[in-house]
C-alpha cells in the first residue's frame, strides 16, 4: 500500500514537473529512477572488475601501488550517457551517481568484499562554495550504503587546480602535483586499512594517483580504487 502511494505521488507530481531520462530525454514513469528503464538496460557497463591487470589498474602500474581498480560503464565523450556525468557534476544532481554507485555494489559484492573505509577524491573549498557538493561523495555514500562501510573526508585538497579537461597526460599529472594531502586526524584511524578511493570519472589517472599516492602516507594502508565512469583506454 505504501508502495502504491508513493507511485501515486510520484505520477502526480510527474504531471507538474516532468522527470526525465538524462540520456534519451524520455518522461521518466512513476516507477523509474533517475535513468529509463531502456537506457539503464542499455548502459554500457565495463565488467572490468571481472578482469585481472585491467586497462584501468595498469594506468597506476609503476606509479603507486593499487589492489584493485574498476570502473562501472564506460565514458565517451559521443554518448549520451556522459549526460549522467555532467548532471551529477553540474546541474545539482549528485543523487543519480549515488544511486548508481549504489546499483554498482549490488552488481559486484565481490569487489567491496575487503573493503573497511571509502574515501572520495575531495574538491577545494573554493570549488566546493561554488558547486554546493562534491558528487564524489556521493558516489562514496551509494557504495557505503549498500556494503555498510564508513565514508570518511580523510583527503584534503590544499590548493585549487584547473580544469583537467583540455589537458594531456604530462599536463594533468603536472596539473594535480601537491594538491591532495592526508588530513592528520583521520591518519591513526586509517592504519593498516584496506580503503577504497573513490571517483566520478578516470580518464590518464593522474588525479586518482594523486591521492592514492596521499593515502600511502598512513601506515599499512592499502587502496583500492572505483570510479562511476572510466574513458575508453587503448
Amino acid at each position: 500500500m505504501a508502495t502504491s502511494i508513493k507511485q501515486l505521488l510520484q505520477a502526480a507530481l510527474d504531471v507538474v514537473m516532468p522527470r526525465t531520462c538524462p540520456v534519451c530525454g524520455a518522461a521518466l514513469g512513476a516507477d523509474e529512477q533517475f535513468l529509463c528503464r531502456a537506457c539503464l538496460t542499455d548502459l554500457p557497463v565495463t565488467e572490468l572488475h571481472t578482469i585481472e591487470d585491467n586497462a584501468m589498474e595498469q594506468l597506476f602500474f609503476g606509479k603507486v601501488p593499487i589492489e584493485q581498480a574498476t570502473g562501472y560503464f564506460w565514458y565517451e565523450k559521443s554518448s549520451p550517457y556522459t549526460h549522467i556525468l555532467h548532471d551529477a557534476k553540474y546541474h545539482h544532481a549528485p543523487r543519480m551517481a549515488q544511486w548508481l554507485a549504489a546499483r554498482a555494489a549490488r552488481e559486484m559484492p565481490d569487489y567491496f568484499a575487503h573493503i573497511d573505509a571509502i574515501v572520495p577524491v575531495p574538491l577545494h573549498t573554493s570549488k566546493l562554495a561554488t558547486r554546493g557538493y562534491n558528487q564524489s561523495e556521493f558516489i562514496a555514500r551509494g557504495i557505503g550504503e549498500v556494503i555498510n562501510k564508513p565514508v570518511t573526508n580523510a583527503l584534503e585538497a590544499i590548493r585549487p587546480h584547473s580544469t583537467q579537461t583540455r589537458k594531456g597526460a604530462f599536463e594533468r599529472w603536472q596539473n594535480i602535483q601537491g594538491t591532495y594531502v592526508l588530513r592528520n586526524k583521520y591518519a591513526s584511524d586509517l592504519q593498516g586499512k584496506h580503503i577504497l578511493l573513490v571517483d566520478d570519472v578516470v580518464t590518464t589517472g593522474s588525479t586518482l594517483e594523486a591521492c592514492a599516492t596521499a593515502l600511502k602516507n598512513c601506515q599499512g594502508v592499502t587502496v583500492s580504487i572505483f570510479t562511476l565512469a572510466v574513458a575508453r583506454l587503448s
